[in-house]
């Protein structure tokens, strides 16, 4: 069995999985209505002593339909290796220290029939986007397959001839975006621009850029389908890295949103 080794455990977030279970139990704790169940969340993919407050409000909500979510597609931007269009893993399974998450390849091969996606092990190796994402839906869901997509620059039908073609909108799929805010700005002037994107994602506006977003093509394909389907967005946290660890002068954006 092939499988994806972590690669940001120990950065990112903690290197065990005792460690990782404490962290959890602190973001995993909000109180929420389970009225409100998650069809996708949008999420930031920071170190965790910066945003995981933050992503873990999202994934609260998961909690209450746990029980039912079997499938999890996962979607994020590629940092380190220049993309163009979607790309997947070879591997069979994507692992952290709290174990292993098997891959669904049977809608990889309904990605590669359509020439969707096309298989890049190097753009995974060392990808932060979507590892951060993994602890979250380990402690907050049961048995789940995983489709891992990194996406490069590509156009917003793209994203959604993919969410179409694995039928989100039916029960038992959850989709995660995993996406950033402004990058670098002051404190001050992230929140304006923050506050800007924001607005544009509750929206439907599919035209977010990289300077709003680092997932932004991800987002605005999420965001064009949902549109379509009349999935409600809803705002659930928003923060930057100055607002915990980081320096005021240069700070990155965050926000969490629920679509439902």
């Amino acid at each position: 069995m092939k499988y994806r080794t972590a690669a940001v455990a120990g950065s990112f977030y903690p290197a065990t999985a005792e460690q990782i279970n404490q962290e959890l139990s602190l973001f995993l704790n909000t109180p929420l209505a389970s009225e409100i169940q998650a069809k996708a969340l949008i999420v930031p993919h920071a170190g965790y002593c910066y945003s995981g407050a933050v992503a873990g409000y999202a994934y609260s909500y998961l909690k209450s339909i746990a029980h039912n979510i079997h499938r999890v597609i996962l979607l994020g931007p590629s940092h380190r290796v220049a993309l163009q269009g979607c790309a997947i893993s070879s591997c069979d399974c994507f692992a952290t220290p709290l174990g292993l998450i098997p891959i669904d390849k049977d809608a990889y091969v309904q990605l590669l029939n359509k020439n969707l996606v096309s298989i890049s092990d190097q753009a995974h190796l060392l990808e932060h986007s979507l590892e951060v994402q993994l602890p979250f839906l380990q402690g907050s869901l049961q048995n789940f397959v995983l489709v891992p997509i990194l996406v490069g620059q590509c156009s917003t039908q793209q994203v959604c001839k993919i969410l179409e073609t694995l039928e989100v909108n039916e029960p038992g799929t959850l989709v995660v975006v995993s996406s950033d805010l402004s990058h670098y700005h002051s404190y001050q002037q992230a929140q304006i621009l923050d506050n800007r994107t924001i607005q544009h994602i509750l929206n439907y506006d599919h035209h977010l850029e990289g300077e709003d977003a680092c997932g932004c093509y991800a987002v605005n394909g999420l965001l064009s389908y949902a549109k379509k389907q009349h999935w409600p967005i809803k705002l659930l946290k928003k923060a930057n890295s100055g607002d915990t660890f980081g320096s005021k002068k240069e700070v990155v954006g965050y926000a969490s949103f629920i679509l439902y």
